[in-house]
């Protein structure tokens, strides 16, 4: 079985520095043998936006680059994760659900295929222990204009 370093290598992926939050809010709440993450946004290894990342799906983001942003959101959810419980392949049970929040004009009607790219780098990274539940909603604006935003729920041990 792989680690969850060794899956990111194989991927060419890094998990960017946990991001520290915008406004009055803690980036997650560990309660119990659960964590909760706040919403990431698709801040790149750089700690910005890129301009490809920036409005609404169904107007100046492609759906392309949405799915890349869900996937972006995913690692900075993933290096939150490991902000509040260090190591990931030890302290991880499981994924237990993602909400994804897709800055859209009201007439596209890809949003789950966009939210996508967040489940499937979840999978990809934590193997089994990436499975979720998950909602995914349209939503008029997202905070600096990111085009998506993923929250989530963890077990941790």
């Amino acid at each position: 079985m792989s680690t969850v370093k060794e899956r990111l290598d194989r991927l060419g992926l890094t998990l960017p520095k946990a991001a520290a939050p915008v406004a009055n809010y803690v980036p997650f709440v560990r309660t119990g043998n659960l964590v909760v993450i706040s919403g990431q946004i698709c801040f790149g290894l750089d700690g910005k936006l890129a301009d490809a990342h920036t409005g609404k799906l169904g107007a100046e983001v492609s759906v392309e680059d949405g799915v890349a942003a869900a996937r972006l959101c995913a690692l900075n959810v993933l290096a939150q994760l490991q902000a509040a419980i260090g190591d990931l392949d030890h302290g991880l049970v499981q994924c237990v659900r993602l909400g994804g929040f897709i800055n859209a004009v009201p007439s596209f009607s890809g949003l789950a295929g966009i939210m996508n790219g967040a489940s499937d780098a979840m999978v990809e990274i934590l193997g089994d222990m990436g499975r979720h539940a998950r909602s995914t909603v349209g939503v008029a604006e997202l905070p600096l204009d990111a085009a998506v935003e993923v929250e989530a729920l963890f077990e941790v041990k």
